[in-house]
């Protein structure tokens, strides 16, 4: 019955947008843009004269400018580029070296637009620009929530005490120095209290390839996640803190070349909980122990070529991560984790995207900290988001298939379009159907019934993105156990 509805459902959907396009004006833009061979060559070429035969003729790049980088160095926007003045490429290789240089510069998230176009034409020589609009780089998000139900409880029964408040402000920074470098800066106090600071820097060298980041963090709450029952985290709350943490550490990033990254990290953590958690569950730590301290070391291998990452039509993308965790007999624990994203672009308006998942732990006799697998961050099955899968090894597939209905320019005030680099707010909107599939193993499930079991959900949903990689996605999923619901997600690269 479900799997009837979702049809009816997703052709309704899919047929009832071309009036909703015709009353409103909204012409579909393509998310894959239908150029043909002269539309390309004037848009990379503009002064290229397409009467003369050229697609057998060799140009040399013979220079390289950089205009509309108020802050980035030039050398971050030529490091993405995979071409050099001096170097020679047939007609059909430079227009493909010039899009995949444009992917490459909006990739970095530095800039609202990137266009890479021959600006003047000697004989067979050209003259390259690399033309961008810069982002906002400095977001502070001062934020203040209450602990408790609503606002009448917190302002009556608790007398708006201030010990029940979580107020701060995260400082994130992008491109500080102009060199692509990143800095946060978390302040949180009230209820709970953290405080984060960290810094990445992409390269360090000459030859650009090897970088560095540092993160030191500490902190402490009022409220614990002490256990999983009936797939769902349970908590424990209290008046006075209950939970302490810190860490401190970095990693080195080798970047050889455009699209593969290494990374190789060391961490230090040290985590202490109240004798009330270690009581709810004397394995937290493990051993009832309230206190651990353990090293990280991981290496990470990453491949990304896509032609825009927070949502790509074309491309692949692949991580993998190799972590070990402690080096004593109680709090040992390996860790491999390996997730590909591909996107296919179907016809002129469709995206055919696939995701997959795998991950391990060893050994798998692992303290209740260490057996959070799916639900957790981005690592989870749509259509189970209310619950949580312990376990120490499994993973999901998911299939995807949007259609893009509507692109919208939204014209901004007069006196912001004079301070601001661009001129206008776009949004694209995505309709979508999808299925995805998964399994966790645990050798223990307690009062958990999602392990050890065969999970699918599939479901229909409408994502928007905007600036800033702003993605909005609403899904309404059905389950294989009889579930159903709508969510909502939020994504971005602030």
């Amino acid at each position: 019955m479900c799997k009837k509805v979702l049809l009816i459902l997703t052709i309704g959907l899919f047929y009832s947008l071309s009036p909703l396009q015709a009353q409103f004006g909204l012409a579909p833009v393509d998310s894959i843009q239908p150029l043909d061979s002269f539309t390309r060559i004037k848009n990379y070429l503009p002064g290229f004269d397409t009467t003369q035969p050229g697609s057998g003729t060799t140009f040399l790049i013979s220079s390289l400018v950089v205009t509309g980088n108020k802050k980035t160095k030039p050398t971050i926007l030529l490091r993405e580029v995979p071409f050099k003045a001096g170097m020679q490429f047939s007609l059909t290789e430079l227009i493909d070296l010039f899009q995949r240089g444009e992917q490459q510069l909006m990739n970095t998230t530095l800039f609202h637009t990137a266009r890479i176009y021959a600006s003047k034409f000697e004989g067979n020589c050209l003259e390259v620009t690399i033309e961008v609009a810069e982002r906002w780089y400095l977001f502070p998000f001062p934020f203040f929530s209450l602990v408790d139900r609503n606002f009448n409880q917190w302002l009556v029964e608790q007398r708006a005490s201030l010990k029940r408040v979580i107020y701060g402000m995260h400082l994130l920074y992008n491109n500080p120095t102009g060199h692509n470098d990143r800095m946060k800066l978390w302040v949180v106090n009230g209820y709970a209290r953290e405080y984060l600071l960290s810094y990445e820097k992409p390269y360090f060298d000459r030859k650009m390839n090897w970088g560095y980041g540092i993160t030191m963090r500490t902190g402490k709450t009022r409220e614990v996640n002490f256990s999983t029952g009936g797939d769902k985290q349970l908590f424990f709350r209290s008046d006075n803190f209950i939970r302490w943490y810190s860490s401190i550490g970095g990693e080195l990033i080798y970047r050889p070349k455009l699209y593969a990254r290494h990374s190789f990290g060391f961490y230090y953590y040290q985590e202490k909980v109240s004798d009330t958690v270690a009581r709810l569950n004397p394995d937290y730590f493990g051993n009832a122990k309230k206190v651990i301290r353990f090293p990280d070391l991981f290496y990470q291998f990453s491949y990304i070529k896509m032609d825009y990452l927070p949502y790509p039509s074309k491309g692949l993308a692949t991580r993998i991560k190799v972590s070990k965790l402690g080096f004593t007999p109680s709090f040992n624990l390996w860790q491999l984790h390996w997730k590909t994203v591909a996107a296919w672009p179907i016809g002129v308006k469709n995206i055919l995207t696939a995701e997959s998942y795998a991950g391990l732990k060893f050994p798998f006799n692992q303290p209740y900290i260490n057996r959070r697998f799916l639900g957790y961050k981005d690592i989870f099955i749509r259509g189970f988001e209310y619950n949580v899968v312990d376990g120490v090894a499994g993973g999901y597939v998911r299939a995807q298939f949007a259609r893009e209905i509507a692109r919208i320019n939204i014209l901004l005030p007069g006196f912001i379009r004079k301070r601001a680099t661009i001129d206008k707010i776009p949004f694209r909107l995505f309709a979508k159907v999808y299925s995805n599939a998964g399994y966790v193993y645990s050798p223990t499930t307690l009062n958990n019934q999602l392990q050890n079991r065969f999970l699918q959900a599939s479901g229909i949903g409408i994502d928007l993105l905007s600036l800033y990689d702003l993605t909005i996605r609403i899904e309404y999923s059905f389950n294989n156990l009889g579930q159903n619901g709508l969510f909502l997600h939020r994504t971005s690269n602030f």
